[in-house]
């Protein structure tokens, strides 16, 4: 059973249950002083108080899909999991490969030309050699006749740090509430690219080229966008593509849309961050070289190097987020170039959370759908 699994977190809570009711059925006869009663007591203690904090540990990766596996939970999950022939460009032996489909079924049938679909693909890129598995979007548009010579905008959206892509559908229903906000006349049909930023796990690289190591800034700014390209009817002009994170994701979105305006015509990052922080998780990102370091630092960045040709937005909460003040800092910033264009969604209140990032992500769409298209 996978971590995710509803058995696993329904076979927690009964033995959280048996525990509790067997703790006190058992009290009264553990209730001397001999080393046995002592022992019996204190496992029973110990025993409840884990399988409790297992019950909520699980409801919580349930609900914020923190991981994805028990692999991924454990620190194993450490390899690509797709190993493909990058020799030709495009169909089977591409850099994308399509794995499995799903419906969106947002629509009145479970015809792709109606409700869209979600293929699950695996992605190798083909100058970095990193693989990662990924979900896209397809709106019902992609499939019906009349469009079928058009081209779509692509937005790739990235979950924070650990995360599951599969959170960005489930928990986060991005590929929902773009259908709803295309059917109502909101924003314009998009492609949607979803993954985690997280590409060589359990490495957090925060979108980083390692020297040395992963380069997964590389691999956001060229593999991915060129493995889309070879498969899917994604405008190739400069002003089709955007990016979205929230969290650790959100910064990538900022970071590569500034570093990279040619590519991502917009970024959006939800409770995003401004540094790449230095951890257990992240190890040596720059390996001490100054330049990679401030580089990677939005807002030394935006205020010490040219301002790229892009336009951001960012979010925050007055109340119950940490990036409140550097958020404002960054704006101001921003605003303080003649070049980058800023917005901002600003709550009065919210957390960092799926629940705050669902009330931000219809108005990033719409946003980010605003801004994109061949140009």
């Amino acid at each position: 059973m996978g971590l995710t699994s509803n058995k696993v977190l329904v076979l927690a809570i009964l033995c959280a249950v048996l525990l509790f009711v067997g703790t006190v059925w058992l009290w009264p006869r553990l209730a001397r002083r001999t080393w046995r009663a002592v022992t019996g007591r204190v496992g029973l203690l110990l025993g409840t108080q884990v399988v409790l904090f297992a019950c909520v540990g699980l409801a919580a990766n349930q609900a914020f899909g923190f991981y994805a596996s028990w692999a991924d939970l454990f620190g194993q999950e450490n390899t690509p999991g797709l190993v493909m022939d990058g020799s030709t460009r495009g169909g089977a032996g591409g850099p994308l490969r399509v794995i499995d489909t799903q419906q969106v079924r947002l629509g009145d049938g479970d015809r792709p030309d109606v409700s869209g679909q979600i293929q699950e693909v695996g992605i190798v890129g083909r100058t970095t050699h990193i693989g990662t598995p990924a979900y896209v979007y397809l709106p019902p548009e992609y499939f019906q006749p009349r469009y079928q010579t058009r081209t779509f905008p692509a937005a790739v959206v990235l979950t924070g740090y650990p995360g599951t892509a599969q959170a960005l559908i489930s928990k986060l229903r991005y590929p929902y509430t773009a259908q709803e906000l295309a059917r109502t006349g909101r924003m314009q049909p998009m492609i949607l690219v979803m993954l985690r930023p997280t590409v060589a796990p359990p490495r957090d690289t925060e979108c980083v080229d390692i020297p040395g190591g992963p380069q997964a800034e590389s691999f956001f700014a060229k593999d991915l966008p060129d493995a889309v390209l070879a498969h899917y009817r994604v405008g190739r002009k400069p002003g089709s593509w955007g990016i979205v994170g929230d969290s650790t994701g959100g910064y990538c979105a900022l970071k590569l849309a500034m570093h990279h305006p040619e590519v991502y015509a917009a970024g959006a990052g939800l409770s995003a961050y401004y540094k790449a922080p230095t951890d257990p998780t992240t190890g040596d990102l720059f390996h001490k070289d100054s330049n990679l370091r401030n580089r990677a630092d939005l807002l030394w960045s935006i205020k010490h190097r040219p301002a790229p040709n892009t336009s951001l937005l960012v979010t925050s909460s007055k109340v119950g987020e940490g990036n409140y003040r550097s958020t404002l800092r960054f704006i101001n910033a921003v605003k303080a170039t003649n070049r980058t264009r800023i917005a901002s969604i600003i709550l009065d209140s919210g957390g960092h959370n799926f629940n705050t990032w669902r009330r931000e992500i219809p108005a990033a769409l719409q946003w980010m759908s605003g801004l994109l298209g061949d140009r």
